[in-house]
């Protein structure tokens, strides 16, 4: 009986310790996850408010009701509409770009053999520790050798080669087992026919974290069209934030409509995110087991 007592009340500490353990973890993790959504929430908070109020001090954290001044401001007066749809051109088209010369590259790399493949398959890699200021100039050149400056094409097909997308694909390529492609060859499907009804199939989960990762990359490019675009109809997005930070009327920068402009602009990629987010980290994990 004293038996039975003692273990009922070990029963009973080891769940008050395993309850207290657990609220102590989740603690942990609600304070974790309060510090990475505080520059959110404070960008938030501070598109509600004039510009006296976002500088005054000490800083006012409430919302206020200039919120949709501030927003009307960032996507019309500062014309962030049309460059959201500039960005989105753009994002799309390079992503798509990107992942067909992807599947292309490691098709070729995978299954077919042809002089210096290694070399080749390493040279495609090396391309990834260069900077990218080092290749600007040269570029540029091309641009407008091509006659494409200050055009899509421009901030588009430069994006089409992707070191990184052939890496990934070659990888999963890999891992798909021979039987599979001995199989196609005896039923006489050519290599865009097994890539297309096979291989892609097969790579929903790589292409999908792909589309995620390239689209979010072209997304926040900056430099490049900063120095390719000239006609602010035809910029970007990250350019705009820029120019919307750049100085209002007499000289003093809005910060309540920068943060606006600033949360629109985080929209797209955390959409694209969340749409995808099971293809993503399924990619991503089937190249972290490479």
């Amino acid at each position: 009986m004293a038996a039975n007592v003692h273990s009922q009340s070990l029963g009973k500490k080891s769940k008050r310790k395993q309850a207290l353990s657990t609220l102590i973890v989740y603690l942990i993790l609600g304070l974790l996850l309060l510090i990475i959504a505080a520059p959110i929430i404070f960008a938030f908070l501070k598109s509600t408010q004039t510009s006296q109020q976002v500088l005054q001090y000490p800083p006012l954290l409430t919302i206020e009701k200039n919120m949709k001044a501030n927003f009307k401001a960032a996507w019309s007066q500062y014309g962030l509409n049309q460059m959201m749809v500039n960005s989105a051109f753009i994002a799309v088209i390079g992503a798509t770009g990107k992942i067909i010369t992807a599947l292309l590259g490691a098709l070729a790399f995978v299954y077919f053999d042809f002089p210096a493949k290694n070399f080749w398959f390493f040279f495609v890699l090396l391309t990834l520790m260069l900077p990218i200021p080092v290749i600007i100039v040269p570029l540029f050149n091309v641009m407008a050798g091509f006659k494409w400056v200050n055009t899509y094409w421009a901030v588009t097909v430069p994006y089409f080669a992707s070191a990184t997308g052939i890496f990934l694909f070659q990888q999963h390529f890999m891992s798909i087992p021979p039987s599979i492609v001995d199989a196609a060859r005896m039923d006489g499907i050519g290599p865009i026919g097994f890539l297309t009804k096979i291989l892609v199939p097969m790579s929903a989960n790589v292409v999908g974290a792909m589309v995620v990762i390239q689209f979010i990359y072209l997304w926040n490019e900056y430099l490049w069209p900063l120095i390719v675009i000239v006609e602010p109809h035809r910029q970007v997005v990250q350019v705009g934030l820029k120019v919307l930070s750049g100085g209002g009327a007499q000289g003093v920068t809005n910060w309540g409509v920068v943060m606006a402009g600033a949360l629109i602009v985080a929209l797209p990629p955390l959409v694209i995110l969340i749409v995808l987010h099971e293809y993503f980290m399924a990619g991503v994990g089937l190249a972290d087991e490479k």
